[in-house]
């Protein structure tokens, strides 16, 4: 698969900014076992202590922790499907961005401010104030210009490398189930 260039990746922008902003499809959910495996499920259970149950979140750690815990504002990773969509080229690559959570929705500071609650099924998320941004494995699968993308300045403002969240209510989740604000 060829990568993007960066004029490809910003004609993409128009289609992007057409997300919905209150509500949207949660379009793929994608568990992460271990690391370099993903398994993308049609339904999920979401807790307020594991995050999504059966990722590797918990057990991987985080190195934005003192003590290399998982670091609590960094349970759930969460990416806009357009942007995935456009950077991925193929819906069977998706899950190489890493996150579990895909969904049509406006991620922006503006739109999605920490602290904003979502529901998606019966479970209830809020979004976190920790950054979310491309790494080297992101460079490995989508190419330099997908991350230059994701991480300018631009694209940090509209988050789309994603955003992170935790677990406040924990429920059942599925693919197609309507992601939407709560107060």
């Amino acid at each position: 698969m060829t990568n993007l260039t960066k004029e490809q990746l910003e004609a993409g922008l128009d289609t992007i900014f057409q997300s919905p902003k209150n509500e949207g499809a949660l379009a793929l959910i994608v568990r992460r076992p271990v690391t370099e495996q993903r398994e993308v499920l049609a339904t999920a259970a979401l807790d307020v202590v594991e995050g999504l149950v059966g990722d590797n979140w918990r057990a991987r750690g985080s190195s934005a922790t003192e003590d290399g815990s998982a670091h609590p504002e960094m349970q759930l990773n969460i990416m806009n499907s357009r942007v995935i969509d456009l950077v991925a080229q193929k819906k069977e690559r998706w899950s190489l961005a890493g996150d579990q959570l895909y969904v049509d929705l406006d991620l922006s500071d503006e739109n999605f401010p920490p602290g904003t609650r979502l529901a998606i099924g019966n479970a209830i998320i809020e979004v976190t104030a920790e950054p979310h941004t491309g790494c080297k494995k992101f460079v490995e699968r989508f190419g330099l210009e997908a991350m230059k993308f994701v991480n300018s300045g631009l694209g940090k403002k509209i988050n789309l490398r994603g955003i992170n969240a935790k677990v406040i209510q924990s429920g059942q989740i599925a693919t197609d189930d309507l992601v939407r604000k709560v107060d």
